[in-house]
This record gives structure tokens, C-alpha cells and sequence, in this order.
């Protein structure tokens, strides 16, 4: 099946009614932080979180009936098996996915739900695929590969036909990349549609495998990121040269931009959106010079965030914009001074999280003693208000950890 654009109009007819067609909406806020036009295509509002839900139905219904009566199996971080498993419980197909140990149980879960059997294996997907090729062996299974495969990014090129009909005249498109495919797809309808659009890519700078495959460089990738759903670090066979075709550039994005974007989705859109989601958001905010002025279209790709992961997130992030302060206050070490400087922050409006009180573990003087307080506050200059009323009480203060005020931290 050659991948044209006609091929993708074709997956957007099939997949009529059966998918979310998802909304693709500007955002006022983030387009005034970016000084860009921004529009975002939440594709985490599809019915298992993500834009696989499109690959895995125009894969699945392209078997024939004894791969059908075989079953199927697929190695992924999460979306791409959470959405063959619930396609193929549709079509009444037995699913086995293979998933890296340390995949979201969020997602380990969600699959499960969907009928699939479950197989955790390999500290990473390639690891995984590699199992996935073992058990095809042994079983007979058909693989339905998350990226490279001609069907899966046809499907997953659908996106790009919904947002060019909705805005015609964007000049960018921001996608995540991991293996390629939904790039892939989306590139070849865009330039299709649209031969003059940008199409730019973007990868969590601690799995740059696209990237280095495009410079020509040895693959090199870190052992963790938020973004875990575009760590791959095997581009695709089929993908590569359609990205070295068609798309523009591929970006890097470090783990604290995604962290902030993850958190101004949430904030801003009042949608969740998982690492990986977030990555086009972070690299445009990252690259602003690379966007300024512009009408950019941003994939959020998925919203299966882990829940201890998004509250780990909004927690760091509270610390960044100072609503969350760790102060050191010193005291005297007499009755009385732990509720006066409770008492203190209370007058100010603070709200006290965690205290901790010690004299051992210090340089001040005997008869001293150091108080560590966690306070949440309205933001940085409220911290500054806090700090004040303490200091004026006498009791010495610095941001111990936190945002800078003044010079503390």
C-alpha cells in the first residue's frame, strides 16, 4: 500500500464515525505567551487517549480472516497498545501487547480493560519489540507495528486532513516524533494539501533518535523522560525517509520545558495532556524565535498521564512559579517561637505544608535552632511579603529552596 495522499483520504473515509473527530481550537492564553498564533488538536480526547486509536482500526481491518482468527500483537509504551487492544476487542480479535517494564500502570491497566493479554518485558521498547518478534515466531501472530507500517501512518495522517480543513491557512505544524509515524503521516497529507506548509518535528532531547538518524549519527539515548510515549530509539525503516522528505526539522525539548508545558495545558486549556502530548507546546515555547508571528497547529498526542506523574509535575511546577516555598527560618531555642513564626505566616495568608525543626544539624550558635518550613503562597511577591513580616518579627530568613527572592535561594 503505497502512502500518498489519496491513501489517507481513503483511512479518513474508513475511520468515519469510528473515531473522535477531535476538536482543534485556538488558544488565546498560550498564543499571547508564545507571540504565535497557536492552535492545538487534542487528539487525548480520543476514546483511549491518543491519535493510535486511527493507525491501530485501519490496520486491524485491513487483516484477513486467519490472521484475524490468529490474533494480533503489538509492542508499545502505552497508547499504541491500549488502542489495539480495544480495536481489536471490537472486531473480536485476540490481542497480545508487549509493554517495557516500567510503563505507566495507568496504562498496563487500561490495556488490560480492554481484553488484551498483557506481557511486560524489556527495560525499553526496542527491548520489547524484540520480544514481540519472538513470540510472532512462536505463536504465529501478526504484528501490528506502532509506527512502521504503511496502514498505521495513513491512519494516524487523518489528523492532519481534520486540521487543514479546519484552518487552511496555517503556516506550521508542530508534531511529537518517537518512531515517526505519526509525523510521517501527517507530513505527507499536509504537503499534500498544502506543498508550502511547515512541518516541524519534536523529541524529548533524552531520546533524540530521529534527530541523529537525520544528521547521520550514531543513536545515543538517556534512560528515562516524562515523554515516555516518544521514547523510541529505533526510527522507522518506512518513516525515516519520509521525514528526511518532508519534514522540515525535528527540535529537542529538555525534561523540565515539558514539565512546564504538561502544566500549562493544564492550567491554560484545562486538559491533560501526558509528556509526550506536551512536547509540541514545550518546543515552540523552547524555539520561540522559530514561531514568532506565525499560525502554528500543535498535536497534543495523548493525555495518558500517570497520575502520580502529573501530581509530581503540578507539584515542581508550584515550586517554580513560587507558590510553593521551602523557607529556613532561624529561631531561638525557647518555648513559644515555633507558634510565633506559625503564627507569623498565618497573618500573612500562607498555608504551612511541612515543618521541620532541628538544632543539631547547624552552624548557628547554642540556644539557635533552624526551621524548615514548606508554605504555599499566592506566588513571588507574596513569598516576599512572608519573608518580610518574619524578618521584622526577628526571626532571619532565606528561601531554601524555591524561587529566587531577592537573591535567597
Amino acid at each position: 500500500m503505497p502512502l500518498t495522499l489519496e491513501t489517507i483520504r481513503e483511512a479518513a473515509t474508513e475511520l468515519q464515525g469510528e473515531v473522535v473527530r477531535t476538536p482543534f481550537s485556538h488558544s488565546r492564553k498560550l498564543s499571547e505567551r508564545a507571540d504565535a498564533e497557536l492552535s492545538f488538536k487534542f487528539e487525548n480526547l480520543q476514546f483511549t487517549g491518543s491519535f493510535k486509536d486511527r493507525g491501530a482500526l485501519v490496520k486491524l481491518r485491513s487483516l484477513d480472516r486467519e490472521q484475524r482468527e490468529r490474533g494480533v500483537i503489538a509492542m508499545s509504551a502505552g497508547n499504541h497498545a491500549q488502542a489495539v487492544a480495544y480495536r481489536a476487542s471490537q472486531l473480536g480479535v485476540p490481542a497480545t501487547i508487549v509493554m517495557p517494564l516500567h510503563t505507566p500502570n495507568v496504562k498496563v491497566e487500561r490495556t488490560r480493560q480492554f481484553g488484551a493479554e498483557v506481557v511486560l518485558e524489556g527495560e525499553d521498547l526496542a527491548e520489547a519489540g524484540d520480544v514481540a518478534e519472538e513470540i510472532v515466531e512462536e505463536r504465529g501472530l501478526t504484528l501490528i507495528h506502532p509506527y512502521d507500517d504503511e496502514r498505521i501512518i495513513a491512519g494516524q495522517g487523518t489528523v492532519a486532513l481534520e486540521v487543514l480543513e479546519a484552518d487552511p491557512d496555517l503556516q506550521s505544524l508542530v508534531v511529537p516524533v518517537g518512531g515517526g509515524g505519526l509525523i510521517a503521516g501527517i507530513a505527507t497529507a499536509a504537503r499534500g494539501m498544502r506543498p508550502d506548509i511547515e512541518v516541524v518535528g519534536v523529541q524529548a532531547a533524552r531520546y533524540p533518535s530521529m534527530r541523529q538518524a537525520l544528521d547521520g549519527e550514531s543513536i545515543h539515548c538517556g534512560h528515562s523522560t516524562i515523554a515516555e510515549g516518544i521514547a523510541v530509539k529505533r526510527p522507522g525503516e518506512i518513516t525515516l525517509p519520509i521525514v528526511r522528505e518532508l519534514v522540515d526539522d525535528v527540535l529537542l525539548v529538555e525534561e523540565a520545558d515539558l514539565e512546564k508545558s504538561v502544566q500549562l495545558l493544564l492550567e491554560q486549556e484545562k486538559t491533560v495532556a501526558e509528556g509526550a502530548g506536551a512536547a509540541g507546546l514545550a518546543c515552540v515555547l523552547e524555539h520561540g524565535e522559530r514561531f514568532r508571528g506565525r499560525k502554528v497547529g500543535i498535536v497534543i498526542s495523548g493525555g495518558n498521564a500517570d497520575l502520580l506523574n502529573l501530581s509530581s509535575i503540578i507539584e515542581r511546577g508550584l515550586v517554580r512559579s513560587g507558590r510553593m516555598v521551602w523557607l529556613r527560618v532561624e529561631i531561638r531555642d525557647v518555648p513559644g517561637q515555633l507558634a510565633d513564626v506559625a503564627q507569623k505566616i498565618a497573618d500573612s495568608d500562607g498555608n504551612i505544608v511541612e515543618v521541620y525543626h532541628q538544632r543539631a544539624f547547624t552552624n548557628l550558635p547554642v540556644q539557635s535552632a533552624e526551621l524548615d518550613v514548606v508554605v504555599q503562597t499566592r506566588g513571588v511577591d507574596h513569598v516576599r511579603e512572608i519573608i518580610g513580616e518574619l524578618e521584622e518579627a526577628g526571626f532571619p530568613t532565606t528561601v531554601r529552596h524555591g524561587v529566587e527572592v531577592d537573591g535567597s535561594g
